[in-house]
């Protein structure tokens, strides 16, 4: 689900990217918040991180000590993406296994759907691996898949969600 934050975060300007004129530092700060911004990739509270909305304030920069950097705290609006619990979505497969497939979901690559989620479904190996289902399409590389999340979880070492889903309900599954 997209969602609507307000973040605030200190943006550190190094001493030597400052200049006299305040347009200057106005635009130093905000490549320094959009680089931050995609270096941080994602957040377990909201979800990955897709786009500045809108810059609301820039507050007093204070002097760091020891290195005479600026820093200015800034807050803005943002759009992130975070994939809940029981929630119905739409994902690409891009991997192919015995035991389930792996889909895309917006920035999350790591969306599995196990064989024991697909009823009727019967793993087809070969060069190409699919599923089939004698009642639905079958399930390749490429297809877009419409499924429930079961639950998610965040790897704070790779700032990347993971996710188990499902095919059982209603209106599930490939989308033709």
């Amino acid at each position: 689900m997209f969602l609507k934050s307000q973040l605030s975060w200190n943006v550190v300007i190094p001493a030597e990217n400052l200049d006299s004129e305040g347009l200057m530092l106005q635009k130093a700060i905000l490549i320094h918040l959009l680089e931050d911004f995609s270096a941080k990739k994602a957040s377990k509270e909201i979800g990955y991180f897709m786009a500045i909305t809108t810059l609301d304030r820039i507050g007093e920069g204070k002097i760091r000590q020891h290195t005479g950097d600026l820093i200015f705290p800034v807050d803005f609006s943002c759009i992130t993406f975070k994939i809940c619990p029981g929630e119905v979505l739409e994902g690409v497969a891009h991997k192919i296994l015995k035991h389930g497939v792996f889909l895309r979901c917006g920035p999350t690559e790591k969306v599995y759907l196990s064989h024991n989620k697909m009823a009727g479904y019967e793993y087809v190996p070969g060069e190409n691996p699919i599923f089939k289902s004698d009642k639905s399409p079958k399930i390749e590389k490429g297809t877009v898949i419409r499924f429930v999340v079961l639950a998610e979880k965040y790897d704070e070492a790779e700032r990347d969600f993971r996710a188990i889903v499902s095919l059982d309900g209603d209106y599930l599954g490939p989308i033709s």
